[in-house]
């Protein structure tokens, strides 16, 4: 008999996620895919999945749901990412460790300690219609199978012939409150008149933020030219964008292909997945990859 899960509860949101959808910029889709790859990944390899097999992304926890089916051995589960207290029955089971989750149980995720994003993987993977190559959702275009809703079968896969190696995976756990992150300068930093203004400045996450950019508060950044209007430019997941209002908006999995704001800069590939667990009201601080080249020089 095939295993399922049916959903219980979402929480403020819940969607399939898997890696993304590579390679279709030119017809004006973003990757999308996990904003934590290394959570989704952890997750999946926790319960001896391949890393492509879609997890569900849950957004600061209120998540629960059933597993029906499963035989003997029961259904394989991992929870990673922010520490939302997954439980079985009420029964405590740890994140970043293994489950094995009989008919009729109730998995739940609370409220996180810290960051913002859990990843829910079963042994199998969940069994969901692909859109373009990818069965993760995209917040912005609405591609991919829809948010998670009460009453929702999802069915559970075919699970490869290996088997989970450990019990628990050892993960430090994610900032409270000062967050740091490396960036890359450029390529339009020429475009302020302070481009190091922005590391110089202890930025604040703001309620507006969601998988398409964080934005930011703090001590706006000037244009150098702010008449000057920049041709539309090809965009990517964590280039630091700067509206006319001065203060920066860092690219989500789900942004726009294109973008006509100045990017002072981009996070680097290292800390990406930081900027999924990074919750509004948080405080963020930025410091250069490397040393940036003076303007004129």
């Amino acid at each position: 008999m095939t295993a399922t899960l049916e959903i219980l509860k979402t929480g403020p949101l819940a969607l399939v996620e898997d890696l993304g959808r590579p390679g279709l910029a030119h017809m004006g889709v973003s990757r999308s895919g996990a904003a934590d790859r290394r959570s989704h990944t952890l997750a999946n390899r926790l319960v001896a999945n391949p890393n492509d097999r879609a997890t569900i992304e849950v957004t600061f926890g209120g998540f629960s749901a059933r597993v029906h089916g499963g035989g003997k051995e029961g259904v394989a589960v991992a929870v990673t990412g922010a520490d939302a207290d997954p439980s079985a029955n009420g029964i405590p089971f740890g994140t970043n460790s293994i489950h094995y989750a009989h008919d009729g149980e109730v998995i739940s995720l609370g409220a996180p300690h810290t960051g913002l994003r859990s990843y829910f993987a079963v042994r199998g993977g969940f069994v969901v219609d692909p859109v373009l190559g990818s069965r993760s959702y995209d917040v912005m275009s609405a591609i991919g199978p829809r948010p998670l809703q009460p009453g929702d079968m999802l069915t559970i896969g075919e699970h490869t012939a290996e088997f989970p190696e450990v019990d628990q995976a050892p993960v430090a756990a994610i900032a409270e409150d000062l967050l740091e992150l490396l960036v890359v300068p450029g390529p339009r930093d020429d475009w302020f008149v302070d481009p190091d203004a922005l590391v110089h400045t202890e930025w604040v996450v703001t309620d507006r933020s969601d998988r398409v950019g964080m934005r930011l508060n703090g001590r706006p950044l000037q244009h150098r030219w702010p008449d000057r209007q920049l041709s539309s430019e090809g965009a990517t997941r964590g280039a630091i964008q700067v509206p006319p209002n001065g203060l920066p908006v860092i690219l989500g999995p789900d942004h726009p292909v294109t973008g006509g704001y100045p990017v002072i800069g981009v996070v680097a590939e290292d800390d990406i997945d930081k900027v999924g667990q990074i919750r509004p009201g948080q405080h963020v601080r930025m410091h250069w990859s490397r040393p940036r080249q003076p303007f004129g020089a």
